[in-house]
């Protein structure tokens, strides 16, 4: 009989699971009054008619994107609402919906989601009176996170997150290489959810297969005890809520943003990331923070989790830690007895009322390289989950497994170096000199890849290219009107702005020069010769331009400004033209630039010393795409182009490395050191030019603080001095410098890539022109010839003149010499001095100009300047000849 009885009891159950989806355990959901509704959400607030209504603490919670927001009601006793409200708190719940069941649900971003959740912030605490506490689970509480940087804290009383991953790359699941997991992220959200979507039942299956083991054995438990309803029905909710009923979809454009900002760019670490087209950091978040880590939590891994603590240095961050899975921390026993009154004691806490709660503690800063690399203790994986894999079999599995992703770990970084390298290097031999190659061909070319995606980075607003791309091509519009053609010299007179390169790259795009001009006493004579036609200019330098006496173009400030246009100047406002009237001439074909053609003017030096440079199309290219293999520049880089577009460094390795490689490119107003510090965390900054001395301004502020944390990895630029390298390397570790030197003669380029040899210039990229040094005797100022009447090559350590062998953008430029070392070879040669060490690596010396010819021999000023700056008292050094009598002597300063 008791056989028999079981038989009709499983039958029973069995039918009532397969008719209703799970047994009727009559338990009903605590009462909540929708107080907003809105198309993107409805905000729900629990118990309203209960005295925390009036008194208890508002306290936000907030739904992950897949899951129903009754995961904070899924067992009425112990859930999380409940338990809040009995605590004496104010619970508040956001309800996103299903995408499937709102309006344009399918279209919605994940900016729609922050901007929901910052208009709830504002609801709550106008209501309320007070300031909110927010809370969310797993990728709600990367929503809060998000909403607080976005809000800069205001109104927020603190942050509670219960497993939410900040450094997504630094603990993938099942031990996935974060180089496999960038590159999938990008190519799904580029090509997959950008058409597709995610359904509740798929969000549910992927979720139950990060935990095959246990969804298995938690399906052969319920068949087991199918007779006994009393048994099951405590766990009735909980596993209705994950089989069935707990899942809604996401929307593709959603999926997408969230794989791209903060799968593959990692963007919650680094900052940057863009909210309602404006860059966002963690770094910017100010109010408390308490995240809840499980030890066992595979999916939101501890290591993960704790990446808030480096991303928002600003704040005071705090961790619980528990037993528990993923599901656990806020579902559960485990939840009811120590996650909820932790909670309610840490809000009060926060209120000023009681000590701080026991189990939370200061967050340390997460060791990358600890124990299984995620942060879940080997003990606590076997302590967690010894029986599952005993019942299960899976201990081969996982052991295959580990093998195979030790082994991809081992080549990760050599082959994700080798994806991004060999396309450029391969790219860079294809070039002929009839080969089409252009700055406004390489942002076209970036458009038509990825035409959301960002390009610049300006006054915390950020430009996809798509809008880039459309304001070039209305300048382009503006610039025909003009009567600009192709061929024609243009000065550019500008500072650092997006419209300033947004000008190069419409001149370019009609198959102009430009001619960079810098502001100063040269202006004339580098017009004169530049053998400028027209100029463009921004408002700030409208009258330098108008003096010139040439037709001023003015581009920049928008169309709301007044200009004051000197008395009889010719002078165009480029954003007050109506071009919608204009009709694209005949000749006009974009982009035409050739690599062989003529596509900027440069100028080094100043007064009697002022020269011209000519910067071709291949050349560019070579410093463009040079830069972005050297610097490894991808997608994930924002790189801050301090150095104004007038110098090379601003021109061939700011612009044109980032968008070789396809980086961001961040601009600033100004050089000022708290300005500095801000946009760096706000925009993201990876890689930063600079020209010179320029980073001693950031270096002398008090305003940077040795102990910061920031997402630079690379210091990128020329110029810069062996005492103030040494000091950036301190000040800013673990970032390196990769030191560059580009002749504006021929297509050489030298690169500092390993760093280890301070000082140095470095060795030939691959595309750059041969190199050879050439013996020089700087007294009598001419090459030293050896035998045969060739020219005698350089032994390591000898001094002798850099040149370059004769390549694509040679047929631009008149000094080239022939039958230097062998009979009908062609060389560049620079202006300057240098020597080869044992290595291969090249020292820059001095320019054949400026040596120094004392009685006792040459003195070359650089060396001299390296050893007085690399004193710790001594900021800036300079040498030069002084004549004393019927002599020169060495002076340093």
């Amino acid at each position: 009989m008791g056989s028999l009885r079981r038989i009709i009891a499983t039958a029973q159950n069995g039918l009532e699971v397969v008719r209703f989806g799970g047994l009727e355990s009559g338990a009903a959901p605590s009462p909540f009054q929708v107080v907003v509704r809105t198309p993107m959400y409805r905000l729900r607030r629990y118990f309203p008619e209960a005295d925390t209504a009036r008194s208890g603490i508002p306290i936000v919670l907030v739904p992950p994107m897949m899951m129903a927001a009754d995961v904070y009601d899924v067992t009425p006793d112990t859930g999380a609402v409940g338990m809040l409200q009995s605590l004496g708190l104010d619970p508040w719940v956001v309800d996103f919906g299903s995408p499937d069941q709102e309006e344009g649900g399918w279209g919605r971003t994940l900016t729609d989601h922050i901007v929901a959740l910052d208009d709830i912030i504002d609801r709550v605490h106008e209501y309320t009176g007070r300031d909110v506490h927010l809370s969310g689970y797993s990728q709600g509480g990367m929503f809060c996170y998000q909403t607080a940087a976005y809000r800069r804290s205001r109104n927020i009383a603190s942050l509670v997150t219960f497993g939410s991953p900040v450094d997504t790359l630094a603990a993938l699941p099942f031990g996935i290489p974060d180089a496999l997991a960038v590159r999938s992220a990008d190519f799904l959200a580029d090509h997959v959810f950008n058409r597709l979507a995610i359904s509740g039942w798929m969000a549910r299956t992927g979720f139950q297969f990060l935990d095959p083991v246990k969804t298995v054995r938690s399906r052969i438990d319920f068949l087991m005890q199918l007779h006994d309803r009393e048994a099951l029905l405590p766990r009735e909710p909980q596993r209705r809520f994950l089989d069935t009923e707990g899942w809604v979809a996401w929307s593709g454009p959603a999926v997408a943003e969230l794989l791209r900002q903060f799968i593959a760019h990692n963007r919650m670490m680094s900052g940057g990331f863009v909210i309602n087209d404006r860059a966002v950091s963690l770094a910017e978040i100010t109010c408390p923070i308490l995240a809840f880590v499980g030890e066992v939590d595979d999916i939101g891994q501890p290591l993960a989790v704790r990446g808030i603590r480096k991303a928002a240095p600003r704040a005071d961050v705090y961790e619980y830690s528990l037993r528990a899975g993923h599901f656990g921390l806020v579902v559960g026993s485990a939840a009811a007895q120590q996650t909820w009154p932790a909670v309610s004691e840490w809000v009060h806490w926060r209120d000023g009322h009681g000590d701080r709660p026991v189990g939370v503690v200061p967050m340390e800063t997460p060791d990358p390289h600890g124990e299984d690399e995620t942060g879940v203790t080997i003990g606590s994986r076997i302590t967690h989950t010894a029986t599952t894999i005993a019942e299960v079999g899976t201990e081969l599995v996982e052991g295959v497994a580990d093998i195979a992703v030790g082994a991809v770990r081992g080549v990760r970084e050599l082959s994700g170096e080798a994806v991004r390298a060999l396309p450029r290097l391969a790219r860079l031999r294809q070039l002929e000199s009839h080969t089409r190659v252009s700055v406004g061909g390489l942002l076209a070319e970036q458009g038509r890849k990825a035409a959301q995606r960002e390009c610049f980075i300006y006054d915390d607003r950020v430009y996809t290219y798509a809008v880039v791309n459309a304001r070039i091509d209305t300048i382009v519009l503006g610039l025909v009107s003009c009567r600009i053609r192709p061929a024609m010299h243009v000065g550019v007179l500008m500072g650092t702005r997006p419209s300033a390169m947004a000008a190069v790259a419409a001149v370019s795009r009609l198959g102009g020069v430009s001619v960079m001009l810098a502001p100063g006493p040269d202006l004339a004579e580098s017009i004169r010769l530049g053998a400028v036609e027209k100029v463009i200019t921004d408002p700030e330098n409208l009258d330098r331009a108008a003096s010139t006496g040439l037709p001023v173009l003015v581009l920049g400030g928008g169309d709301v400004r007044d200009l004051d246009v000197p008395n009889g100047a010719d002078v165009v406002d480029l954003e007050r033209l109506d071009v919608s009237a204009v009709e694209l001439p005949g000749w006009y074909v974009p982009n035409p630039g050739l690599a062989r053609e003529l596509a900027f003017i440069l100028f080094t030096g100043s007064g009697d010393a002022l020269e011209m440079k000519r910067i071709t199309n291949h050349r560019w290219a070579l410093s463009a795409f040079g830069t972005a293999t050297a610097a490894a520049l991808d997608r994930g880089d924002t790189m801050y182009c301090l150095a104004p577009l007038y110098h090379s460094s601003g021109l061939l390795v700011g612009l044109g490395g980032a968008l070789a490689g396809g980086a961001r490119i961040a601009l600033s107003r100004e050089l000022d050191p708290a300005r500095f510090r801000e946009e760096i965390h706000r925009y993201g900054v990876t890689v930063v030019t600079y020209t010179w001395s320029m980073l001693h301004t950031v270096l002398d502020s008090s305003s940077w603080h040795s102990d910061d944390i920031h997402p630079i990895r690379l210091f990128l630029g020329s110029g810069m001095t062996p005492g103030l390298w040494r000091r950036t390397l301190e000040r800013f570790a673990p970032a390196r410098v990769l030191e560059f030197y580009a002749s504006t003669e021929g297509d050489i380029v030298l690169a500092n890539v390993s760093g280890t040899k301070i000082g140095s210039k470095g060795r030939p990229l691959p595309g750059s022109a041969e190199v050879r040094l050439a013996a020089y005797d700087p007294i009598a100022g001419r090459l030293v010839e050896g035998d045969r009447g060739f020219v005698r090559e350089c032994d390591p350590d000898e001094v002798g003149l850099l040149l370059g062998r004769r390549g694509h953008s040679a047929e631009s430029l008149t000094a080239v010499m022939r039958g230097v070392f062998e009979a009908g070879d062609s060389w560049v040669p620079t202006d300057n001095l240098f020597r080869r060490d044992a290595d291969g690596d090249f020292w820059l010396l001095d320019n054949k100009r400026s040596v120094i010819v004392t009685p006792r021999g040459p003195v070359y000023a650089q060396p001299i300047v390296d050893v007085l700056g690399s004193l710790p008292r001594v900021d800036l050094a300079v040498a030069y000849g002084v004549s004393v009598g019927h002599a020169d002597i060495a002076v340093a300063a």
